[in-house]
């Protein structure tokens, strides 16, 4: 059904697997419309009451496809690609299951994004977490304003988003970015037994608490997804995306200029 995730159940628990793991997950855009159009299926599915996602290979996910981004031959459609990156992330927040982010290697740019939309996040303690959108002149898209700002509130969050520093896991834990640190190899694991204590409880009304806290913000996300996709549209065409970029296939310190 799926060419870069996939999505399989188990009784109530669904797990959703990024599947692209010689890229590290990268998301290309197929990968952030198959996203899209997988959560927003799961929106009408109540026979799943946790989802746990997860990152095949050696990473969660590196965040956007720089390769994909930079190909001549096939370029990419900024404007399309943030319409399906905000439906990901809209129907992501209001998916009506608990949400589980299980992070190992790499959850940057849009990974952590979508990792940060997640209802409860565990990461492996030599995981590497980054809202790292600056180092190549651009913003956190995918919701990231958002969701950074409702787990730190916004102070935090801009020192976070203009840092575009890797956090370690406990750096991360104890920034209120993520909720559980396990040892090397292990979050899957927890994430399978976080998910098993949700089902042991009564994980009605923890949606119902869910809906409500999340029901009330959602027009607050639509405008801030408007807003993301505006800003990286425009700054895909600014001098100082175009020399991150160069930059950064070049392994080189970039020179920016403000322009």
């Amino acid at each position: 059904m799926y060419e870069t995730i996939q999505l399989t159940k188990d009784g109530r628990i669904g797990h959703l697997l990024l599947n692209r793991p010689k890229s590290m997950n990268a998301m290309n855009g197929k990968m952030m419309k198959e996203l899209a159009d997988c959560f927003e299926s799961l929106l009408q599915d109540s026979t799943i009451q946790v989802l746990i996602i997860r990152g095949e290979g050696r990473a969660f996910s590196a965040g956007g496809d720089i390769k994909d981004m930079m190909d001549p031959s096939n370029p990419m459609d900024i404007d399309l690609v943030m319409k399906d990156v905000s439906r990901l992330a809209k129907s992501l927040y209001t998916l009506p299951q608990i949400t589980i982010a299980s992070i190992h290697g790499a959850s940057a740019g849009l990974g952590f994004s979508m990792a940060l939309a997640c209802d409860h996040i565990i990461a492996e303690e030599s995981s590497k977490l980054a809202m790292n959108f600056i180092g190549i002149g651009l913003v956190p898209d995918g919701g990231g304003h958002f969701f950074l700002k409702e787990r730190v509130g916004v102070p935090k969050a801009k020192q976070i988003i203009w840092a575009g520093q890797t956090l370690k896991a406990h750096d991360a834990m104890a920034k209120g970015l993520v909720d559980e640190v396990t040892a090397e190899g292990r979050a899957f694991e927890h994430a399978e037994a976080y998910a098993q204590e949700v089902l042991a409880s009564p994980v009605r009304a923890k949606l119902a608490s869910k809906h409500i806290l999340h029901q009330l913000k959602i027009d607050e996300l639509e405008q801030m997804l408007n807003m993301e996709a505006a800003a990286q549209s425009a700054m895909r065409k600014s001098e100082d995306h175009l020399e991150g970029i160069q930059a950064f296939v070049a392994k080189r310190k970039p020179e920016f200029t403000g322009k």
